[in-house]
């Protein structure tokens, strides 16, 4: 053997073992080879992370208000060890701070200003540290109402989900608001996916294009994609199932306090004419003008005019009537599991007048109370007097359960049971229903909109809902978030998330698993739906 040709035999090993195997150099930074180029990672906590890849080209310039296009390959090792920015976006609790794509005591400090950059389509990929391959691969979809949010929300780190799960765990950054949807006809190219204003969800679409094109080389299985989401991440996984583009993307799906919500190219037009004069007046050429203002300017627009419709039923990214595509067989269908929280609707008292400081006081609070500690805030502190005592007729718990009840129960009921009545025998649903926040959290969130996240990522020590979580209801809520997890890791695999730990048999929609944990213990118990 010629020493030439043993050289280049070595070549093709090395290039083999980057792309299909984990591996990781001498100063403990993992390497892998994308169909984009070589990332560098990092070794932290029995796993390897890679943060801020990038998956579509930056959408800015002429490529704002465009379909995403597949980001250009890169020459030499990319770093990913830092998250990339968050999508520009309006300030709120669930944003990112002004300074940067992280949690920190100044988000409230960018409340009802433009934070994020426009430059944002990256992902992040979380696996065990273990050599394993074809590993299931669960991409996770933000909330956030489609207006804000950010991957790097310490709420969402995928590393001890991929790690208890045995799991690769992406989580995904896509256009939210009016840069996300827009339908304004002078922007209408003749590409009918741009045409479409869904833009948010044609990034959503081509992530999952990058994770089907490199899962392998993460360890993942490309054949076995979950795509879960949560509130806005939900609603999103539900569309993204009835997507003829997103055939052979994804194998089951995990939508949480969401269901099929789509609103009307019309509606969305209607919009972009009000925006316009937000934005740039009445003056002519309104779409050079638009194009040629900064994004934070834009932001700003969006904040007078209001939210923009998102998820536009357009009829070639999503279908004119998804009932129709779903009974038609137009859809994924694919094993679901789904899931609500008992009292959705206490996170959103701002609907209805309910909070009593400012959100401004209302973070700085929150951010800076230690459940640990006796405190002498009560219920009158936070919530209204109209709506107290809170268990009185017409009292916060009523008058939550009534906001929950509108906004998040129907459309799930509705989804599930179009899927069933269309013949989807693989459906299954949880109720979440902990509330053992330190007093008066236990009352003014208990098992509030996206409490459940932190037990299904195991993500308590950092983020918005740190104040719920105490040395005295740690055992209780690790139990339970053991068995969430264990839940995930069964459904992903087998697509049942029966397990032996739950000791109770888990049915089929619409019966449900109401999964709940005192400080010490957890418990599952079957039920039914809306009971």
């Amino acid at each position: 053997m010629t020493r030439r040709f043993t050289a280049l035999l070595l070549g093709f090993a090395v290039v083999a073992t980057l792309v299909t195997a984990p591996a990781t150099s001498a100063h403990g930074a993992a390497v892998r080879r994308t169909d984009l180029g070589l990332v560098k990672g990092v070794d932290e906590s029995g796993t390897q992370s890679w943060r801020g890849i990038p998956y579509a080209e930056p959408p800015v310039g002429p490529l704002r208000w465009r379909a995403p296009v597949t980001h250009r390959p890169w020459h030499g090792v990319r770093e990913a060890r830092e998250f990339g920015n968050g999508c520009v976006q309006e300030g709120r609790f669930f944003s990112p701070a002004p300074s940067g794509p992280h949690y920190g005591l100044d988000i409230r400090d960018g409340l009802k200003k433009p934070v994020g950059a426009e430059d944002c389509l990256t992902l992040n990929v979380f696996r065990p540290s273990a050599p394993r391959r074809n590993l299931p691969v669960i991409v996770f979809v933000h909330g956030g109402s489609n207006v804000v949010g950010y991957s790097a929300d310490p709420m969402y780190d995928g590393r001890e989900l991929a790690r208890r799960a045995d799991a690769v765990v992406v989580t995904v950054n896509y256009r939210v608001g009016v840069f996300g949807w827009f339908d304004l006809p002078g922007l209408k190219t003749g590409d009918p996916y741009g045409d479409s204003g869904n833009f948010g969800t044609l990034d959503q679409i081509e992530a999952l294009r990058f994770v089907h094109r490199n899962a392998a080389a993460f360890g993942g299985d490309a054949g076995n994609v979950t795509v879960m989401g949560e509130s806005a991440g939900a609603v999103n996984v539900w569309a993204l199932m009835v997507s003829p583009l997103s055939k052979g993307l994804l194998h089951k799906a995990i939508p949480l306090s969401g269901g099929w919500s789509f609103e009307t190219p019309a509606a969305a037009r209607t919009y972009a004419d009000r925006f316009v004069t937000e934005a740039v007046g009445d003056a002519g050429d309104a779409v050079t003008r638009l194009r040629a203002l900064p994004a934070d300017d834009l932001i700003r627009a969006q904040v007078r005019a209001g939210d923009p419709p998102r998820v536009l039923n357009d009829g070639t990214v999503l279908p004119v009537d998804h009932r129709a595509a779903v009974a038609a067989g137009e859809y994924r269908d694919i094993p679901v599991l789904a899931g609500n929280t008992a009292e959705e609707g206490k996170l959103f008292g701002g609907v209805i007048g309910a909070h009593r400081p400012s959100d401004y006081d209302r973070f700085t609070l929150q951010y800076f109370f230690d459940p640990d500690r006796p405190s002498p805030l009560t219920a009158r502190d936070l919530i209204a007097d109209r709506y107290l005592p809170v268990d009185a007729p017409g009292g916060w718990n009523e008058a939550s359960a009534q906001v929950g009840d509108a906004i998040f129960q129907g459309i799930v009921e509705d989804s599930m049971n179009t899927l069933r009545q269309a013949g989807n025998d693989r459906l299954y649903y949880y109720r979440f229903g902990w509330n053992q926040q330190p007093a008066p959290f236990d009352v003014v969130y208990g098992a509030a909109h996206a409490m459940d996240l932190p037990f299904l990522f195991r993500s308590f020590d950092e983020g918005y809902f740190a104040f719920s979580f105490s040395r005295r209801n740690e055992p209780g809520r690790l139990a339970l978030s053991d068995l969430m997890i264990d839940s995930v890791r069964v459904f992903v695999r087998t697509g049942s998330p029966q397990h032996p730990g739950l000791g109770a048999r888990w049915g089929q929609w619409p019966r449900s698993m109401d999964l709940d944990a005192g400080d010490t213990t957890a418990t599952a118990r079957p039920g039914t739906f809306g009971h």
